[in-house]
């Protein structure tokens, strides 16, 4: 797990060392054990290394193949690279590492672009090819390891991080303004937009070429396919399911340091704490807990301490808490938001601090990520319906439940100062789109259920990977997933629907926490009967709590002077008027705008640190 960055100067100016060192200096956090940069006149790649396997200098990036055609500068992990190795072994390749950089560079020598279909893990890559002049660009299936780019007429600059970027001194930080109508819709990118004019992510699944002319080619290699067209018994599938996922805990334990696991009290977590702690002995754990003191109504049961402590009972781990506070959302605003960067998918601080935890006990995490997304976690969300309907229907109703912020009737008061230039963003069609490869005239109830998985796997769970990337690696920490192992990704993906989702309940928002606190227990069905091998009832027929703090109580209680204060200070983009209201019918009581009041404080830090307005 590392850092990568780099510059492709179509205009054939040599790249300086000076200028891939600042570019790699800047996000040291990200590979404190290590460092290196390659220039070859009008390109230079950078390294930032964290040693996880193959710890010797023989790990060293940028790494070159033999023959010195090939240059690549990789993060991530490739679980199955010795498998991919022997093949190489096998066509006449050596190697002079242990590591699976090595094998990915040649696994791109040997195979091209159509290696990326033969790696399980999570990775983010360039390769230069010096006799072709150009620059391949990769990222894995599902998106876990980020890769940002800006594209000029002269350049092309990339790196696991946007602070690297601006960095090069080849780009100013603007806001992009139509990635805050989508974000202020969504609370997320559905496309490949940032906040950053310019800036853009490649998008998981997809590769892409950098010829020296200037163009790039994206190609887009895998995507998911919900189809549950398996025909299989409840017993054979609870059979396959109990297979595939002890076989990716376990690939996933490769490694030549420690490895712990994050625990919550949920049974994602526990589970693959319960098998993961079977192979690495005196394994930690590590769960974050919130001070209620001052919550009220449902929020009283987001402390899942308890619940954490007695699944590490049963898997005998080595347990560690912290405890957060009200002000601990205002002592970690500042390094928050330089790390995070752009904001997705509510507020995250939390995970920043659960971070900082694990990292003082090891350099790499196991997170129970992509249990929810794949096996239906979250059954309020998704769109029901009786009977089939046209693709136009469900996506006017499903659209509705997608505006987790800002809905439309409010947005063009809010953005008001700069609606002309951003009015023709219609964010609708931006959410249909995110079904342009899989769009069919008409869809049957599982279908609507499927596509809803779809949307969630797409956009959601690919924020919430950003977020986990980027406040892990803040704090030089690998985060692993093990349901995101393409095996088990593969076969959740042909499960049919009613063997995941009990009973259609579909009356709940993002704010509702009465209606989600009672939907979450009809999902995931067999998954809770798969994991009941390793966990008690106690777990396994508990209620799903989400990872969050009680945020809506302390924005009307202990954290309200410092909103008040911060939201004083908004942005000129923003409708001061409007912004207020929204606060002051949160703080009050007439409406939980805590999504809402959680985003606009977010932008208020995002412009003091990041962009100009």
């Amino acid at each position: 797990m590392c850092g990568i960055a780099g510059i492709f100067n179509f205009n054939k100016q040599p790249v300086a060392h000076s200028q891939i060192k600042a570019m790699t200096d800047i996000i040291a956090h990200r590979g404190p054990d290590g460092e290196g940069q390659y220039v070859d006149g009008f390109v230079g790649l950078g390294h930032r290394r964290l040693a996880i396997i193959d710890l010797s200098p023989a790990g060293h990036q940028p790494m070159q193949t033999r023959d010195g055609r090939f240059t690549i500068t990789y993060n991530g992990e490739v679980y199955n690279f010795k498998e991919v190795r022997v093949q190489l072994e096998s066509l006449g390749y050596q190697f002079h590492s242990n590591t699976d950089t090595e094998v990915v560079l040649n696994a791109f020598a040997e195979w091209q672009h159509e290696c990326v279909k033969k790696f399980n893990g999570m990775f983010a890559f360039a390769i230069w090819d010096k006799k072709e002049k150009q620059l391949f660009l990769a990222r894995d299936r599902y998106g876990i390891k980020p890769l940002y780019y800006c594209l000029t007429d002269q350049h092309l600059i990339f790196s696991s991080e946007i602070k690297a970027i601006m960095a090069s001194n080849l780009y100013q930080s603007t806001l992009d303004k139509e990635g805050l109508v989508e974000y202020l819709t969504f609370q997320n990118f559905f496309t490949d937009k940032t906040l950053f004019q310019d800036v853009k992510m490649l998008m998981p699944g997809n590769y892409a070429y950098a010829k020296a002319n200037g163009k790039i080619e994206k190609t887009q290699y895998w995507n998911f396919n919900f189809c549950g067209s398996l025909k299989i018994s409840e017993r054979e599938a609870i059979e396959e399911t109990d297979r595939l996922f002890k076989q990716a805990v376990q690939r996933q334990l490769v490694s030549d340091v420690h490895i712990n696991a994050y625990l919550s009290g949920g049974i994602d977590s526990g589970a693959i704490s319960m098998i993961a702690g079977q192979f690495v002995p005196h394994m930690k754990t590590f769960t974050i807990g919130f001070d209620l003191s001052s919550a009220s109504g449902l929020e009283l049961s987001f402390d899942e301490r308890a619940k954490a402590e007695h699944i590490s009972y049963l898997a005998k781990t080595e347990h560690y808490e912290m405890v957060l506070k009200a002000g601990d959302m205002e002592r970690c605003m500042d390094k928050y938001v330089w790390h995070l960067e752009e904001p997705r998918v509510g507020q995250s601080y939390p995970n920043y601090y659960a971070a900082k935890l694990a990292s003082k006990f090891g350099k790499v995490v196991l997170s129970g990520a992509g249990g929810d997304e794949f096996f239906g976690g979250y059954p309020w969300r998704y769109f029901y319906t009786d009977s089939s309907i046209s693709f136009d229907h469900f996506i006017d109703q499903y659209y509705l439940k997608w505006q987790r912020l800002i809905p439309n009737s409010l947005l063009k008061d809010l953005l008001a100062p700069i609606w002309d230039e951003v009015q023709h963003v219609w964010t609708r069609d931006v959410f249909a789109d995110v079904f342009k490869n899989i769009k069919k005239d008409t869809l049957t109830p599982d279908e609507c259920i499927n596509y809803s998985l779809y949307l969630e796997a797409k956009t959601f769970l690919h924020g919430l990977l950003v977020v986990e990337d980027k406040l892990s690696m803040a704090h030089g920490l690998e985060t692993r997933v093990p349901f995101l192992d393409n095996d088990l990704v593969d076969f959740s993906m042909k499960v049919p629907v009613s063997m995941k989702i009990a009973n259609s309940i579909s009356n709940a928002d993002e704010n509702d926490l009465f209606s989600k606190k009672q939907a979450y227990k009809e999902g995931k069905t067999i998954l809770r009967k798969t994991l009941s091998k390793y966990l008690d009832k106690q777990v396994t027929e508990n209620k799903k709590q989400g990872f969050s703090s009680p945020d809506a109580s302390w924005f009307r209680g202990e954290s309200i002077e410092f909103v008040r204060k911060e939201f004083s200070n908004i942005p000129k983009i923003f409708d001061f008027s409007v912004a207020k209201k929204i606060f002051d019918e949160h703080t009050s009581g007439l409406k939980n705008n805590r999504l809402a009041v959680w985003s606009l404080l977010y932008m208020i830090q995002f412009f003091k640190r990041m962009v100009r307005s």
